[in-house]
Parts: C-alpha cells; structure tokens; sequence
C-alpha cells in the first residue's frame, strides 16, 4: 500500500491532523522521531485505518506515491 499523504511529527496537532485526512479517504503514511509514538498511533486511534507507520524518514518518502 502507498500513501496519499505523508506527516512527520505525531504531537496532539500532527496526530490530530494524520486522522483528520484519513477520515476524508486518503491513506496516511507518518513518521515521529519517537518511534514509541508512531506505533502507539498505530495500535490505537488509528487501528483498523489507513494509516502506514514509518520508523525511519527514508521509510516515510518510500511510502509516500510519487
């Protein structure tokens, strides 16, 4: 799967921000220098959603469509 849209940074905005576009349709790849904070996203709010999680930048500028 590739994303429609990419995000770096997961605070209360970034996070807010990533699950705001998802939820008009587009796939959401995200990356924080947390790495903690990319997976805990995944496995909470943004369970069962489009999301792909990025553990480093180089896997975020992957996942996103060119």
């Amino acid at each position: 799967m590739s994303a429609d849209f990419g995000l770096i940074g997961l605070a209360v905005m970034g996070e807010n921000l990533a699950l705001n576009v998802e939820s008009r349709g587009y796939t959401v790849a995200v990356f924080n220098r947390t790495v903690a904070k990319v997976d805990d996203l995944i496995n909470g709010r943004a369970a069962g959603k489009k999301f792909i999680g990025c553990h480093s930048l180089e896997e975020l500028v992957k996942a996103v469509k060119a």
